[in-house]
């Protein structure tokens, strides 16, 4: 199982064999939810926030 540094405390993150880019992973020792953006070496980066409390078509009518 492949090792990656998580980029906001460092701690070591073991990843599944067969993590593809654009996965998303957590960190146990800071619960930062990251995500991975490069399989050779493994790399992670902080995961975008997703926004479900907002939609762009909550104001159909223009307003």
């Amino acid at each position: 199982m492949p090792l990656a540094a998580c980029p906001e405390c460092s701690a070591e993150i073991h990843v599944d064999d067969d993590v593809d880019k654009g996965d998303r992973v957590a960190c146990e020792e800071c619960d930062a939810s990251l995500e991975v953006v490069g399989l050779d070496p493994i790399e992670l980066d902080l995961a975008p926030e997703d926004d479900d409390d907002y939609s762009d078509d909550e104001n159909d009518d223009g307003y």
